[in-house]
């Protein structure tokens, strides 16, 4: 098996590692990324709704960065939510800031029952940019 081109995001390695998973992989010219909750520094989810929200989108961003990538390269994303249907307006709302400009990913979003105490994960798939093949 060929090694696995990972992309970690500066500053948290060890959450990555304690955990066991990567944060993204870089293949044939795209970025799979992992799902990114809003989680502080220490791996603990952020309690406020709309904050976890942001800062998920912050770790999703940290990531693609460090691939040389923005969000406006994302051409799929896959959102889960805890009860959606309570949450998805607040939810919602923080979208937009970091979603970019159309044409929007494509998406699916997921209503489940748990998600390790977080209300929301987003994983996306992007596009490297040129040169940036793994």
């Amino acid at each position: 098996m060929a090694t696995r081109d990972v992309v970690f995001p500066p500053g948290r390695h060890a959450l990555y590692e304690r955990n066991r998973y990567s944060p993204a992989i870089r293949s044939n010219g795209f970025l799979f990324v992992s799902g990114q909750v809003g989680s502080r520094a220490d791996g603990s989810p952020e309690p406020d709704l709309g904050a976890q929200v942001r800062l998920a989108f912050d770790n999703l961003n940290a990531i693609l960065a460090a691939a040389g990538c923005t969000f406006d390269d994302v051409v799929d994303a896959t959102v889960f939510m805890v009860d959606p249907e309570s949450q998805f307006e607040t939810i919602w709302k923080e979208v937009p800031e970091y979603w970019g400009n159309a044409p929007h990913p494509t998406l699916t979003a997921v209503g489940v029952t748990w998600l390790y105490g977080f209300q929301f994960e987003i994983k996306v798939i992007a596009k490297l940019p040129a040169g940036g093949e793994g």
